[in-house]
């Protein structure tokens, strides 16, 4: 039995090396026909992971002191805060209607609600492929805070908050916190912000594009 569960260990091993090897040698190619920064970044990515599937270490995870274990990585958490003139209520009707978030966060696709607490997310990932999970909130008070956490087996593990301050001299103050665990561990991580897409750069980006929108739009809508 241990016999077995070994030799199934290995193959999926043999065949994670063998996938990271056709994607590393991909991204070469494609890095030396692009110019600039993102053809050295492509072909930096690729020598990486051919490098890795060739000899089955891993030098980004060794550096950082990481097994090759994903479980390993901590988790990403950013947080950002934005002045919406607008009454803390407007604002947290605006975010509880879940089905808008994709309209303020760029990174989602869509959000589905499935029941009171439960949501599915589909979320953009890196080179063009997205990750989908299910979500439960967890802490809801109208007007002041809305709060979730991904359920167990999700792609991406992850928690939020949003908190909406009334503030003494008018408007909302909206602060997001986030926390999330990259599907591809640090190096995941690492690729995204190679590409541009930094989470708290993002973040912050989303929440200043939601200002602007929120305040020039109907609150009702």
């Amino acid at each position: 039995m241990t016999n077995n569960s070994s030799g199934e260990q290995g193959k999926g091993m043999d065949q994670g090396r063998m996938v990271s090897g056709v994607a590393g040698g991909a991204l070469v190619l494609l890095g030396l026909r692009q110019r600039g920064v993102l053809g050295l970044g492509m072909a930096a990515v690729g020598g990486y992971l051919a490098y890795r599937a060739a000899t089955g270490n891993d030098p980004v995870m060794a550096a950082a002191g990481l097994s090759g274990n994903t479980a390993a990585a901590k988790p990403i958490f950013v947080e950002h805060s934005v002045v919406v003139d607008r009454s803390p209520q407007q604002v947290y009707d605006y975010w509880r209607k879940l089905e808008n978030l994709p309209m303020i966060m760029s990174h989602l696709e869509s959000v589905t609600v499935l029941d009171d607490r439960r949501s599915r997310w589909v979320a953009k990932a890196p080179l063009g492929t997205h990750v989908e999970w299910e979500a439960e909130i967890v802490n809801d008070k109208p007007g002041e805070r809305i709060g979730w956490h991904s359920l167990p087996g999700a792609t991406v593990d992850n928690a939020g908050s949003v908190q909406f301050e009334n503030l003494p001299s008018g408007g909302t103050r909206v602060h997001v916190a986030l926390s999330y665990r990259p599907p591809a561990g640090a190096l995941g991580a690492a690729v995204a912000r190679l590409f541009g897409e930094e989470p708290s750069q993002q973040i912050a980006e989303d929440l200043q594009k939601f200002k602007q929108t929120f305040e020039g739009a109907n609150p009702a809508n």
